[in-house]
Parts: structure tokens; sequence; C-alpha cells
């Protein structure tokens, strides 16, 4: 009997996940295998590559070939070149970083909550009328500020009014 070390697809249809399994080389993908040792998602980033090491140079030993496909995953894991005593032993598996602790996330938000002081804390319609109350009082400051300027601005524009006014009557006169 010729066994294969291949991937059988499991997942929904976009959603791929394999299991990596030594079957029959006659049987079909998704048939009953003889051993599964590893799993492949590639949906993630990086992708997920699982491979029980020992069993997958046993099987390599008794004489199961692995797929193209495998083949590639045992090269990024380095299982490829253990097994034919190359160099990169080590392999070149990409490792995701951890994810952050959604806990303590959770815990320092709260604390930084706390830390809020408790009249600084407004609703919308309040701070709306904070702003209102803010746009119309710089107004009512301004205006009597400007209350002394402003009839010496009319009175200039009557001196030129005026000016403008008597320009014309001298014109004809000098006729």
């Amino acid at each position: 009997m010729a066994a294969k070390i291949r991937l059988a697809r499991m997942g929904k249809i976009r959603t791929p996940h394999f299991r990596i399994v030594v079957a029959d080389s006659r049987s079909a993908r998704n048939s009953k295998a003889i051993e599964e040792i590893g799993r492949y998602s590639p949906a993630q980033e990086p992708s997920l590559i699982i491979v029980n090491s020992e069993r997958a140079l046993y099987w390599m030993g008794v004489g199961a070939t692995p797929t193209p496909a495998v083949e590639a995953l045992l090269k990024i894991t380095g299982d490829w070149q253990k097994f034919y005593d190359l160099p990169g032993k080590e392999g070149t598996l990409k490792v995701a970083p951890p994810r952050p602790d959604r806990r303590a996330a959770f815990e320092a938000a709260a604390k930084e909550a706390m830390n809020e002081p408790k009249d600084g804390a407004t609703t919308l319609k309040k701070r709306a009328a904070e702003k209102l109350a803010a746009k119309s009082a710089p107004k009512a400051e301004e205006t009597p500020a400007d209350a002394p300027e402003a009839p010496a601005a009319v009175s200039e524009a009557a001196v030129t009014t005026s000016a403008e006014e008597s320009a014309p009557e001298s014109a004809p006169a000098s006729e």
C-alpha cells in the first residue's frame, strides 16, 4: 500500500482549513485517513501551520511521500530539512504575535474612566448649551467695548458723506 501525506479540506466555502493526514494514495481526498499529523489554516495572517514533527518524520521514513503542497509546508516548518539532513532545520515558520489580553485592556479603561472628574462629565444637551453660552458670551462682552468706537465710526462716515455732498456743489460754481 502506497501512503501519501496530503491535505484534507475542511471548513466552509470561502474559509478553508486543512488537516495534514497520512492516507492511502488510492483513496479520495477527504476519505478516511490513516493518521492526522497536523493542521493548516491559510486564512490567518500569518498562516497557522501545526505539524507533529515526530510523526511526519516517521511516515516519511516508512515511505509515505508528501504532496507538493504538504512538501512546501514541511519546508516551512523545517521537517523536510531534518529528514534529508539539509541546512535550515529550524524552518521559516512565522509565529503570530500574542493577542492583547482583553481583560487587562478592559481593566485599564475602567481605571482611566474612574479618574474623570465627576462635574466634568456632561451630556450632549449640556455640552451644546455650554457651547451656545460660550458663543453668546463673547459677543456680549465685545459690544460694551465696541460701543465707544461705534459712534466714532459713524461720525467718520457722516463726515465723508458730507464732504462728498459739498464737492459736487463746488464743482458747478467753479465753471
